[in-house]
């Protein structure tokens, strides 16, 4: 199990009529916590990109628990907790600022080797980065 808090703070642009962050942004969000979980690793996806090997969504899901506003600074707990095989599991907590949790969630990432599209082995150097972890 491998976990990583990234800080993100709350556009204007990315709230609604209600003054709630848009349930949309959440995507946004998740990606920003995948890509600095793997950056942590020492593992950027331009790298990964750069390798040969492309990571298509195949799932989400979001559970809303409660609203986050403009200007709060939110925190993404992103967590991997099994070892990625073809695809790779993202796990997600967004707490507020006093540790309110306003949603959980979960993505689902394939590995594809960027010239044939089909589905591969994660790189070698994710997987010993991830077992040097545990």
């Amino acid at each position: 199990m491998y976990t990583n808090e990234t800080k993100i703070r709350v556009r204007y642009a990315e709230t609604d009529k209600m003054s709630f962050v848009y349930y949309g942004v959440y995507a946004q969000y998740y990606e920003v916590g995948r890509v600095e979980l793997l950056r942590s690793l020492g593992i950027s996806y331009k790298s990964l990109e750069e390798n040969g090997f492309e990571l298509p969504v195949v799932d989400f899901h979001i559970r809303y628990k409660k609203p986050a506003f403009y200007d709060d600074e939110l925190t993404i707990k992103t967590t991997i907790l099994e070892l990625p095989s073809t695809k790779i599991t993202f796990y997600y907590e967004c707490f507020n600022s006093i540790g309110v949790l306003l949603n959980t969630g979960s993505v689902i990432l394939v590995f594809v080797n960027s010239k044939t599209k089909k589905p591969c082995s994660p790189p070698k150097a994710l997987l010993e980065k991830l077992n040097s972890q545990n």
